[in-house]
């Protein structure tokens, strides 16, 4: 089961430029490549997805417990010749800067995966190696088996960093060349998604020509890890889960969709941009994050769509939205220029932008019943957006104590309808997956 983790020193090294270009070029040497991304990312997927032919899936050693974590790993590895995983952050930055947990290292230690070092070579040589070898010593546990070098000038850059890195037995396993076409634009949120921003893919696969395909696969030798049984799939009549699935909302981990499948949805997906209303024979409804706000003037125009949401959640029926998909449910979207747009009114919030991001990882407490927990559930989740409620919320479906030690309620939960800017990791706990599918029943 060869496996490679790439990682780097810092965010903004390049790690989802080099991680794509190299299961492109891998997938392209006719490869069966599995793509993975650490962390609680939904964008970053999206490219490496692109790139390998077939979706990435997250890893997060805070929301999924150890042996569940080794267990999604090895089930998605399993069909693969290699798998390349994209490192979070720098290679020890975790939830704590004291130490390890839920980083890149820890995931790598977890995996028994050989870890590759992506370093932006910009404006430097030997300086490289002296990075290289402050990480490599600092988790001297970890198989650091090589270098990438990115943003280099030419030829002649990358021979001079190849030179320093041999005096610390360290070698070179590719570099990637400074180039615009490489560029994936930003946007308030980070990156465009891969549907939104792509590459040309014959510029890609040239500029990733100078990656040592070999020497990267000889180097993803590693230990094999024990597969788990097959994902146990209901038999009998499936239940139809329309879950929203357009530029405005998309961000799923696979792993929790795989879920939902087994526990006997049938998933089908539908545009609140674009359809006129739910699919027919709906039981239960997802909305799942992504950029309301972005399309908000688009989403209040679909009147027909807006009713229809607020129908199926007065019937009763389960409906779960989640960041983008609380601030759809609500009453009303502040853009980040003011302007007040119409939401579905199924949930009594209304929901602006703000200047400040709010992020981090949670462990929160049910507070009321909900078609995914009990009260009193303890849950692993986290949150990433730039919008807020305008009030406190009234049904509060979570609590949970922030850094400051403050109590923090949070959400809205009312008999089949849950709506949360938290993002929860269903392959994490199967039994949410089921718990919404017996509800749909």
């Amino acid at each position: 089961m060869k496996r490679l983790i790439l990682a780097a020193p810092h965010s903004g090294s390049g790690k989802t430029t080099v991680a794509a270009l190299l299961c492109l070029a891998l997938r392209h040497r006719g490869l069966r490549v599995a793509p993975f991304k650490l962390g609680p990312d939904y964008l970053d997927p999206t490219h490496l997805g692109r790139a390998a032919g077939q979706p990435a899936r997250n890893l997060d050693s805070f929301l999924l417990a150890p042996e569940r974590l080794r267990a999604l790993f090895a089930r998605a590895a399993a069909g693969a010749e290699i798998s390349v995983l994209e490192g979070v952050m720098g290679l020890y930055d975790g939830r704590d800067p004291a130490s390890d947990a839920h980083s890149t290292a820890d995931l790598a230690r977890l995996l028994q995966a050989p870890v590759v070092l992506v370093i932006d070579a910009s404006g430097s040589a030997r300086t490289v190696a002296a990075v290289a070898q402050g990480l490599r010593v600092f988790g001297p546990d970890l198989r650091v088996a090589g270098v990438i070098l990115n943003r280099v000038a030419g030829e002649r850059h990358a021979a001079l960093c190849e030179v320093a890195l041999a005096q610390i037995d360290l070698p070179v396993l590719g570099f990637v060349p400074r180039d615009a076409a490489l560029h994936l634009p930003a946007r308030h949120l980070g990156l465009l998604s891969a549907e939104q921003a792509s590459w040309n893919e014959e510029e890609a696969r040239r500029l990733a020509g100078h990656l040592k395909l070999g020497a990267l696969l000889a180097a993803a030798d590693a230990p094999p890890l024990p597969l788990p049984p097959p994902l146990p799939v209901r038999s009998g009549p499936r239940v139809r889960l329309a879950y929203a699935r357009d530029e405005a909302f998309h961000f799923y981990y696979p792993d929790a969709l795989d879920e939902l499948r087994a526990a006997g949805a049938e998933l089908v997906p539908f545009s609140p941009l674009r359809d006129a209303g739910l699919p027919p024979g709906t039981s239960g409804l997802l909305l799942g994050g992504g950029y309301p706000e972005a399309h908000a003037a688009e989403l209040s125009a679909n009147a027909s769509m807006r009713a229809a949401i607020r129908a199926f959640a007065a019937s009763g029926r389960p409906v779960i939205g989640e960041c983008g998909g609380l601030m759809y449910l609500g009453e009303t979207l502040e853009d980040a220029a003011g302007r007040t747009f119409e939401m579905c009114g199924a949930v009594p919030y209304r929901t602006r932008m703000a200047p400040r991001l709010t992020l981090g990882y949670r462990e929160a407490t049910a507070l009321a019943p909900s078609p995914l927990a009990p009260a009193g559930a303890v849950l692993r989740g986290h949150e990433f957006h730039h919008s807020v409620l305008t009030h406190p919320p009234t049904r509060p479906a979570y609590t949970w104590v922030d850094a400051s030690g403050s109590r923090v309620e949070e959400g809205y939960a009312e008999g089949n309808l849950l709506a949360s800017y938290l993002h929860l990791h269903w392959g994490a706990t199967p039994e949410q997956a089921q718990r919404l599918v017996e509800a749909c029943r």
